[in-house]
């Protein structure tokens, strides 16, 4: 599994950060930031959620 995160198109909502903050955090201005773009198995199932939650699709899972 891989996260990635397009930053141009975030709208700062923080529903990653929210669902799974071992994985995702926000910088200063609300944009999203990856912490763990190959999550261990527990931020695995978080990250999935976070990037069904995603308002703006920022957020992407590819296993």
């Amino acid at each position: 599994m891989r996260v990635t995160v397009d930053r141009e198109i975030c709208v700062g909502a923080g529903l990653c950060a929210l669902t799974a903050p071992e994985v995702f955090d926000q910088d200063d201005e609300g944009l999203v930031t990856v912490l763990a773009a190959e999550p261990d198995d527990q931020g695995r199932a978080a990250a999935i959620e976070a990037g069904t939650l995603c308002p703006s699709g920022a957020v992407r899972v590819i296993e």
